[in-house]
């Protein structure tokens, strides 16, 4: 395969990862010292937030990296491999971990919001989980048909 053919998702991956960095340095601070503000009654809800906010971004990064790497199997001809195998389970297992992250954080986010009056905080956490929910569905469903299809190319390289 040309290695230039998946550059157009090698660039979609990294221009996916800049808005997301740009919360994290611009949205985030705001955010946990708004809740400590919010929140006065509970004085370590501001490090908590903030910490637990940067802790939904590792599984994050952590997926983006493993999707680049899934590009580069295919571009050097591994994309029928337990690499690529590898690497969809570890895609999973962070997206579901974000899921989990932001259910648990659910009662915080929606006490800010009822004490802000901003129902479209909500409305973007479960974005978050939802969209998180349906990546890790994907990736098991690509990782089990690639599991498959290992599994026969290896069954007709032996009958041959």
């Amino acid at each position: 395969m040309k290695r230039g053919s998946t550059l157009f998702l090698k660039l979609a991956v990294f221009l996916i990862g800049l808005p997301v960095l740009a919360l994290c340095i611009f949205f985030v601070p705001e955010f946990a010292e708004y809740a400590g503000v919010l929140l006065s009654d509970f004085p370590i809800i501001e490090p908590v937030v903030f910490i637990y906010m940067y802790l939904t971004a590792i599984p994050f990064y952590f997926a983006l990296y493993q999707a680049f790497k899934l590009l580069n199997y295919i571009d050097s001809n591994k994309a029928f491999s337990d690499l690529s195998v590898n690497a969809l389970r570890v895609i999973k297992f962070c997206a579901v971990t974000i899921s989990v992250l932001y259910v648990v954080l659910m009662p915080v986010i929606y006490t800010v919001a009822e004490l802000d009056d901003a129902p479209g905080l909500i409305v973007i956490a479960m974005v978050i989980i939802l969209a998180s929910a349906v990546i890790a569905v994907f990736a098991a469903v690509l990782q089990r048909l690639l599991k498959e299809a290992i599994t026969i190319k290896s069954e007709n390289d032996l009958t041959v």
